[in-house]
């Protein structure tokens, strides 16, 4: 399944490589389809859970979403370049209230960088448990900064199980990722995920914000239905 790459993915990767830097999407110029396009992320999101769910390769994803505490889902995270390289993509988070509801998705970026010898390109629908409210909370209050290869799996279909860690947490989030595409050389390391302040206020209002979204239940849309019940109770 191809999805389309939009634009802020696309001058964020662009920008990544050329910069060796990481940037978010509150650091790019505001765009008129902002709106259009968090839509489109969102539906997207939906459409490659319910495919890796369905997936024989991924039967263990739904056991950790089951026990997660909150679920961030990358449908299109763009990695690539010659000799300059760089990794990319929007993506939602969701988060499970006491009683086992999701609340409304918030929108987050993930962009990294990196330089050597590499070359290729690849693209990868990625799922993230999040298992605790320390790195829930960390992902929420930080720029939260994956350690090197814990973005993505290795491999055209990868099972995950890769942790990611923050500040005083360990193996606390879980990556599922399904690659397609050949990709050689050093990999991205100090992969940030941040809050996409521009995506939250062109879809839910302004002054939107990710813990005002899925802590406080103070926006809510009927969009994320197919999502939310794809993750279960």
């Amino acid at each position: 399944m191809s999805l389309p790459l939009n634009r802020r993915t696309a001058l964020r990767l662009g920008l990544a490589g050329a910069t060796a830097g990481l940037l978010s999407t509150t650091a790019l110029p505001a765009l008129a389809s902002d709106r259009e396009e968090a839509r489109d992320v969102l539906a997207q999101a939906s459409s490659i859970y319910q495919k890796l769910k369905a997936d024989p390769e991924f039967s263990m994803m739904p056991r950790y979403v089951e026990r997660a505490r909150a679920v961030m889902i990358f449908p299109r995270l763009i990695k690539g370049g010659f000799i300059l390289g760089g990794e990319g993509g929007d993506g939602v988070l969701l988060v499970r209230d006491d009683a086992g509801r999701w609340s409304a998705p918030a929108f987050f970026s993930l962009a990294a960088a990196s330089l050597g010898l590499q070359i290729g390109g690849q693209v990868s629908e990625v799922v993230l448990t999040i298992m605790n409210d320390g790195a829930l909370d960390a992902i929420l209050r930080d720029n939260f900064k994956l350690g090197a290869d814990a973005s993505i799996a290795v491999g055209p279909i990868g099972k995950g199980l890769e942790a990611g860690t923050t500040s005083n947490l360990e193996e606390d989030i879980y990556a599922f990722s399904k690659s397609q595409g050949l990709y050689g050389g050093a990999s991205a390391e100090g992969a940030a995920i941040v809050e996409a302040e521009g995506y939250n206020t062109a879809f839910y209002g302004e002054g939107a914000t990710a813990e005002d979204i899925v802590l406080h239940g103070r926006h809510d849309t009927d969009q994320a239905d197919a999502l939310r019940q794809a993750l279960g109770s």
